[in-house]
């Protein structure tokens, strides 16, 4: 039998009626017998018929928001909260609450001080909008603005960085006071304009000359030292003279002018207005702006002299001063140093900021205080990028290539962006731990993110990582295949691992390229006199050495220094100038004779770097870091680790006196090269034998 569906009209058809005309529920029931008799029709128990169409969802239509009501009653009690929101810093708040009362009385004027809040809420928000608002609500409600108001306007737009409409109002002020300048000047430097802040200064001189006041004199100072304008800053400490400003003794002035002539780059003026300061001027301020100077300007030394003059004057230092300092130790190598002054810092209980950790963290790692340095680092409250690659790096350096991937992918982990230095850090971990595929697989990450494309540092990573490995032709691959023209850094690594490996033809081709392109640099030189000699080809070495003197190029004294008791004690080779020199020296016999029996051999064939080439045959045994080992076994408690620094690359000779004097005196012995960190230990170097 055939069926007949009564379809419903189709959704584009229907309409929805509003709930105050909608069918009542006897009106619904009328359809109920045609659905009934169609269902009727169908056989009884049939799966197939049709069900009654469900109903449609009811629309709800929002509710229209309700309007405020104009009350003007509701005024003050608006204009408190606007005031108590800006005092608490709550300026969204207080913002907020500002237009309920433009709602409730939108041209009523409201109180002086509410619109002093609402200009600073709208300062601190930094929002042009709402502070176009708040001035059309001033200018339309008919409120007066004083010289006080004005001001206060004047620096929310230019915290708002509404320039064009700042200088409006400033222009159209009757009345401008030095405060007025101030801030006009003020927000110039802070929006990077500081040649206009100058030219505002000399009208505001032509209109009031000395009355300008010492304060806009700071913000011009500011200004010349933000243009690196030192003519201009001399002037303007002319102009602080001739104000008597400065017999008047105001610190802030003089660290205005201490600051200018360090960010212009003249430390000596600098240090005269500091010298020219009494005791009761030097503030804490004062010091950490001369030792900024001298750290900006990379003169460590001094500012490690001032230092301890500060130690010394008694003046209570601050966060600043450790953090400062820190950098300069680290810079130095001061470990001892650094640690008295964080010992200092939790003694006041002064957290150090981020830069100071990071500085520690980075010395730690430079003495090979790698727990030291992560114990920091895991405490640090906060943490930005350099933090990480010190502590990545410094696992490098120390041949602790896991850890430092570790922390690697940690950084992922956690979403920070990583840089060139970042990759740089983990590829020298992996270089200097022979991670081949590591190392492989890290740099395949850079070549995938076009922020971080390989540079020719990255790739004399990966060449030196291969050269260790024995990978030659690999790491002249990478030459080879290099996107840019290689570099000196990239043919040097392919030269230090043809000399490791001693191939010949490969590392004449690298000499080749490398001495094209640094004629006069002597490293290169010793390299393939190396070479040359430790594979007896001897012609070719006195044509290495012929060709230095004819370029008038030597081989410089090599020196070596350990730090003892707080007092560096420096050696030079076959040095006797040192107060312990007998005593020195017979614990260095008494030590060769020791590892003999354990199975010391000398290396042969080598051109040491403390000597000439015509001072081979002499005796290697006095070494300049030899000689500084010896000091530091007689003058240390026998647990103590020694910590050696060189100005030149370790000779294999050294290398394998040093493993062999771990085993003997179980001690703990850092060295840190020209080149790289030697960590050894129970006759085992961090660097894998490879440097």
């Amino acid at each position: 039998m055939a069926m007949e569906l009564h379809l419903a009209p189709p959704l584009s058809n229907l309409r929805l009626l509003p709930s105050a005309h909608r069918p009542t529920a006897s009106a619904t029931s009328v359809s109920t017998p045609s659905t009934s008799s169609s269902s009727s029709s169908s056989p009884a128990g049939d799966e197939s018929a049709l069900k009654p169409r469900p109903r449609l969802p009811r629309q709800r239509h929002p509710l229209p928001r309700p309007t405020p009501a104009r009350s003007p009653a509701r005024l003050p009690s608006l204009c408190a909260a606007i005031e108590r929101h800006a005092a608490a810093g709550r300026h969204a708040d207080a913002i907020d609450a500002f237009r309920l009362a433009r709602a409730c009385a939108p041209f009523e004027p409201l109180p002086a001080a509410t619109y002093h809040a609402l200009a600073a809420a709208a300062a601190a928000l930094r929002e042009p909008g709402e502070a176009a608002a708040v001035a059309w609500h001033m200018e339309s409600s008919g409120f007066e603005l004083d010289v006080y108001a004005c001001n206060r306007v004047l620096g929310m737009y230019l915290a708002c960085g509404m320039l064009a409409e700042a200088r409006r109002v400033f222009e159209g002020m009757p009345d401008r006071t030095a405060v007025t300048w101030g801030i006009m000047m003020g927000g110039m430097v802070d929006r990077g304009r500081p040649r206009a802040a100058l030219a505002l200064f000399r009208d505001m001189w032509g209109e009031l000359g000395a009355e300008a006041g010492p304060r806009a004199v700071v913000v011009a100072v500011h200004a010349a030292a933000q243009a690196g304008l030192v003519r201009a800053g001399r002037q303007l400490h002319c102009c602080v003279a001739k104000m008597g400003a400065l017999d008047e003794g105001r610190q802030y002035l003089l660290c205005a002018l201490l600051d200018m002539y360090s960010k212009c780059g003249c430390l000596d003026e600098a240090r005269q207005v500091f010298d020219g300061m009494t005791p009761h001027q030097r503030s804490v301020v004062a010091w950490n702006s001369m030792l900024a100077a001298y750290v900006l300007h990379g003169r460590s030394e001094e500012a490690l002299e001032l230092y301890h003059d500060m130690c010394r004057s008694g003046v209570g230092m601050d966060q600043f001063t450790f953090s400062t300092m820190m950098g300069v130790f680290s810079r130095l190598g001061l470990l001892e140093h650094a640690k008295q002054a964080h010992a200092g810092l939790i003694q006041r209980g002064l957290p150090l900021d981020i830069v100071g950790n990071t500085a520690l963290v980075d010395l730690y790692c430079k003495w090979g205080r790698m727990e030291d340095a992560r114990n920091v680092f895991e405490r640090m409250p906060r943490r930005n990028l350099i933090s990480w690659n010190a502590l990545i790096a410094g696992y490098g350096y120390h041949g602790m290539g896991d850890h430092a991937i570790e922390m690697f992918d940690r950084l992922i982990a956690e979403g920070i962006a990583l840089n060139h230095v970042t990759f740089l850090a983990v590829l020298n971990a992996c270089r200097f731990s022979g991670l081949v595929d590591k190392g492989k697989r890290i740099f395949q990450l850079m070549t995938q993110n076009p922020k971080t494309k390989p540079r020719a540092m990255h790739y004399a990573c990966v060449i030196e990582l291969f050269g260790r490995e024995g990978l030659l032709d690999e790491a002249y691959s990478m030459v080879r295949r290099a996107p840019f023209t290689p570099t000196a850094n990239m043919w040097g690594a392919l030269l230090t691992a043809s000399r490791i490996h001693k191939n010949m033809h490969l590392a004449r081709l690298a000499a080749e390229q490398l001495l094209a392109m640094e004629p006069d640099k002597i490293n290169n030189y010793l390299v393939l006199l190396n070479l040359y000699i430790s594979s007896g080809r001897q012609d070719d070495a006195c044509k290495v050495v012929e060709i230095l003197r004819r370029k008038g190029l030597y081989i410089g004294n090599a020196c070596s220094w350990v730090t003892v008791k707080k007092k560096d004690h420096r050696f030079f080779f076959k040095d006797s100038a040192h107060p312990q020199n007998a005593e020195i020296y017979r614990r260095l016999d008494t030590l060769m004779k020791e590892i003999k029996e354990f199975g010391y051999v000398a290396e042969e064939n080598e051109l040491l770097p403390d000597i000439h080439p015509d001072e081979l045959n002499t005796s290697k045994v006095y070494h300049s870091e030899r000689l500084a080992i010896a000091f530091g076994l007689i003058s240390t408690s026998p647990n103590t680790p020694l910590r050696i620094t060189q100005s030149h690359r370790l000779c294999c000779d050294c290398h394998k006196v040093i493993k062999f004097v771990t085993k003997v005196s179980k001690r703990e012995i850092i060295v840190r090269d020209g080149s790289r960190f030697h960590h050894f230990k129970l006759g085992r170097c961090s660097c894998g034998d490879y440097w």
